[in-house]
């Protein structure tokens, strides 16, 4: 009996030590010809949910929103500017370590075919997906999730409208 114990207390961890750890897969450094992001843009509508449980993953630190979005597109990357005050930068192609204060993700960005496509992954394995696209209306929507163990913890789209720059 005990040396059955053993036997499942070994399995249990060769088992755990084998669980494939969650990887992020690098996506297109180049835009596609013709698609620019660049805008003022301001938030007109937000469908889907902000569950509770999301807040309680490490990535969701990472989630930036604001209801007036400046994106700026040159040839190398991103800058997306929350109200004013917060600035994201990412890089296409881009695949490296990100940190707020003592939280650590990776984060790989680039392009899936017209959208803008970034995803964070914390040491948890809970993934924020965030996808910037322009649609036929002249519109970004902006779709968010957060997922863990499979489960989808946070699904959102958010939609912006263009509007004239501001100078101020």
């Amino acid at each position: 009996m005990r040396h059955t114990k053993l036997l499942l207390i070994i399995a249990s961890i060769l088992l755990a030590s084998c669980a494939t750890k969650e990887l992020l897969v690098p996506k297109k450094g180049d835009a596609p010809v013709g698609v620019d992001l660049s805008g003022d843009w301001v938030l007109v509508g937000t469908d889907g949910s902000n569950q509770p449980k999301a807040r309680d993953t490490r990535v969701y630190l990472f989630l930036e929103t604001g209801k007036v979005v400046k994106a700026t597109q040159t040839v190398d990357g991103m800058f997306f500017s929350y109200n004013r005050s917060i600035v994201e930068e990412y890089r296409f192609g881009e695949h490296r370590t990100v940190r707020i204060g003592e939280v650590e993700a990776e984060r790989v960005s680039g392009w899936e075919g017209s959208a803008y496509v970034v995803e964070t992954l914390d040491e948890d394995g809970a993934r924020l997906i965030e996808r910037w696209k322009v649609n036929a209306a002249d519109q970004m929507n902006r779709s968010v999730m957060i997922v863990a163990r499979g489960a989808s913890l946070m699904s959102m789209t958010q939609t912006f409208e263009r509007v004239e720059a501001q100078n101020h």
